[in-house]
């Protein structure tokens, strides 16, 4: 004979009571990352206003840098996923995107807006300790008048004119030579040394760039020996001297020399890339033309590049965006004297220089939207791409 155990079940829970365990997990979920977020916080008003030893400043940086990032993720981590299940697959993703979309406001979306803001007014900006309201009736707001005089002024025309030459100029021949490179070098029998080289420039800061250049186009009076590498060859083939990026005379054409130190930066970026798209092409493809009697630039101009046309667009608007926010180049270079100034340098010495920050917030905005079109463009080529 057996005997049976009989157990009673605990009786279901009532709707109140799931009700009110829901809003307690839902509080619980809600507060323990707003006390992430004010201790991140304190620790870095911490690391701002601190009078501390330096050595412990850095101690505390690095702490709440790596350590409570990845606190923060996995105190978010558990949380979420102690939730209904329905619930925590609605949450678990923006356990990852949820602190960089944050990051991402705080330090662009918002400083975006302010500067819009600041754009609006004088030179000395909003008026302190006014609310909007009273900030948009006082005299110091002048509307949209910064962002006519960035369209109407002749040295901001001239900045947007070089922009231009930079995009055009500066962008094509990066990814012409860069192309040209990547093609020649994957047919050459010291290919890995060859790329190294026109690669190493990539190591090189733009500043240090720069003055490496500088040297290069150095400029001393005639009859007095030429330390500079690019006039120090002209007078030996019996030539004059020229300051070459401060030559006015063919202004704006003195830009060139500039535009050179970037297309020698940026052509191993796009080397690197268009190499490794070219090795992408199957070579069954390439016989086959060849088989069919095509010469070396058919292959190359009917096959290479169609092959690779994403891979170009992609380079391609990708240093146009460099290009439209150039800065350091012409800034150690000529500082914008000489009829090379660019928005950024205009943007700068509005700012910082003439103390203008309704004007200089002005030509950030016109660049931020200058840039805009061309991300957008970026990005939905590589959702192209993505979606072969």
């Amino acid at each position: 004979m057996s005997s049976f155990k009989t157990s009673t079940a605990d009786p279901p829970q009532s709707l109140a009571g799931r009700i009110v365990a829901f809003i307690g997990r839902f509080l619980v979920a809600i507060a323990i990352p707003l006390i992430a977020f004010f201790v991140l916080y304190q620790g870095y008003m911490f690391l701002r206003d601190s009078t501390a030893p330096r050595w412990l400043i850095a101690l505390v940086a690095i702490a709440w840098g790596v350590g409570g990032v990845a606190f923060l993720y996995w105190l978010l981590n558990n949380l979420v996923e102690k939730l209904p299940s329905a619930w925590s697959g609605r949450l678990l993703p923006f356990v990852f995107v949820g602190p960089a979309i944050a990051i991402l406001a705080w330090y662009l979306a918002i400083p975006t807006v302010r500067t819009f803001w600041i754009s609006l007014f004088d030179r000395g900006g909003p008026p302190k300790g006014l609310n909007i309201i009273e900030q948009l009736q006082s005299a110091s707001f002048v509307g949209l008048t910064n962002y006519i005089e960035v369209f109407t002024q002749r040295v901001m025309l001239e900045a947007f004119r070089n922009n231009i030459m930079w995009i055009v100029f500066g962008s094509t021949l990066s990814v012409v030579f860069g192309l040209m490179i990547a093609v020649l070098a994957d047919r050459s029998r010291y290919e890995k040394f060859s790329k190294s080289m026109i690669f190493l420039p990539m190591a090189i800061s733009f500043v240090g760039a720069s003055v490496i250049w500088k040297f290069i186009y150095e400029y001393r009076p005639v009859n007095t020996p030429q330390i500079g590498l690019l006039n120090a060859i002209v007078v030996a083939l019996g030539g004059t001297p020229r300051a070459w990026t401060q030559w006015t005379e063919i202004a704006p054409w003195n830009n060139l020399f500039l535009i050179i130190i970037v297309v020698w930066l940026q052509a191993g970026y796009a080397m690197v890339l268009f190499s490794a798209a070219l090795k992408g092409i199957p070579g069954e493809l390439m016989e086959a033309g060849r088989i069919d009697g095509a010469n070396e630039f058919q292959i190359f101009f009917k096959i290479m590049v169609p092959a690779i046309r994403g891979t170009i667009i992609t380079v391609w608007t990708t240093i146009i965006i460099f290009t439209l926010k150039i800065f350091d180049v012409v800034w150690v270079m000529t500082g914008g004297n000489y009829g090379t100034h660019v928005i950024a340098t205009q943007f700068y010495r509005q700012s910082f220089t003439n103390r203008n920050s309704g004007f200089g917030s002005a030509i950030a905005i016109v660049l931020l939207l200058a840039i805009i079109p061309v991300i957008i463009y970026n990005l939905r080529q590589f959702r192209e791409q993505e979606a072969f």
